[in-house]
């Protein structure tokens, strides 16, 4: 795969359309000038040695230099080869409710949105640590094994929404148990469970999950998303009703997501607006005893910028050798 270890350097492409483009240009008002001096074809009877082809392959030349030059500088790189890597940090499973009820809009722009954007920038501050995520609603799966590999996970982040689980309701549960298998065989000591929801659980015993989950080590750090007061949940063309036509308000349930956290170990944050809370989380799941594990990745790139150097000094050494006028003698004579 392909890496450039200074992307910056290659906004400097822009500059590569512009160059036969300004030549362009300066050919035009070249012709103007000569059609006021006099009559193009008796000026050019006048200057028989200069050839307009050779200007065009000059600009073209120029533009493939600048191509490589720029690409050169932002130094394209190839992994070389896999090589196992050992680490040291904590396994975090991530637990995210993608229920409709998580499009309610007590928090902007919607309790769904604003859990992603909290999690995006926890995996940012990550170094050394292995994060998964599940998402769950009625039934739960994992959307990302556990792995250091950070781009990925803010990858499947983003592709997340409520039709990511066909199965409407709130299995909390389920998604605790699930998380619970779904950590390497390397891990024994830092495990944690992160469960962000509304706590409205209407599936199965949410407290009993997190306390077979606590019984083997792992702590459930449960994050209520919501009001207590409740808010309507939009639907497309207008708000969700339940089969009476009365309009459906989502309540935090903070209740069952105290008791999960209590019976494991953990703790339980109600999420602001400005602090979602799993910034605080995070840091306590870091002062557990770190766990050393071994994961295969990607090292040694291959540095492939000098390539591409010496393709930009060939071409520009052949663009200062063809100059602008034709050769006066056949290749026969």
């Amino acid at each position: 795969m392909l890496y450039f270890a200074s992307p910056a350097f290659l906004w400097l492409l822009l500059i590569v359309p512009l160059i036969p483009l300004v030549y362009g240009i300066l050919r035009a008002l070249r012709a103007r000038r000569i059609r006021r001096f006099g009559d193009p074809a008796l000026v050019r009877e006048l200057m028989p040695s200069w050839s307009g082809a050779k200007g065009w392959v000059r600009a073209i030349l120029l533009s493939l230099a600048w191509l490589a030059f720029t690409v050169g500088l932002a130094r394209p790189q190839m992994g070389a080869k896999l090589k196992e890597h050992e680490a040291k940090g904590a396994e975090i499973m991530i637990c995210l409710d993608v229920s409709n009820s998580m499009l309610a809009q007590d928090y902007s722009p919607s309790r769904l949105d604003r859990a992603k954007l909290a999690i995006s920038r926890v995996v940012d501050k990550l170094a050394g640590d292995r994060i998964g995520l599940i998402i769950f609603a009625g039934t739960s799966f994992v959307q990302l094994p556990i792995t250091t590999d950070y781009v990925s996970a803010k990858m499947f982040l983003g592709n997340i929404d409520t039709g990511s689980v066909p199965v409407q309701g709130t299995a909390i549960g389920e998604a605790v148990k699930t998380a619970m298998k779904s950590f390497s065989a390397q891990s024994d000591k830092s495990r944690a469970i992160i469960v962000i929801t509304d706590g409205e659980n209407h599936e199965d015993d949410a407290v009993d999950a997190a306390r077979q989950a606590g019984e083997l080590g792992i702590k459930v750090y449960t994050i209520g998303v919501g009001s207590v007061q409740g808010q309507p949940i939009p639907v497309e063309g207008g708000l969700l009703k339940d089969k009476d036509g009365n309009i459906v308000v989502t309540r935090l349930d903070e209740g069952t997501l105290r008791k999960m956290a209590e019976v494991s170990g953990g703790a339980y944050v109600h999420a602001g607006n400005e602090e979602f809370g799993l910034g605080p989380i995070v840091d306590d799941i870091k002062k557990m005893e770190a766990e050393r594990y071994n994961s295969v990745v990607f090292e040694e790139y291959d540095e492939l910028f000098m390539y591409f150097f010496a393709a930009a000094l060939a071409l520009f050494a052949l663009e200062m050798l063809i100059g602008e006028r034709k050769h006066r003698r056949s290749l026969f004579q």
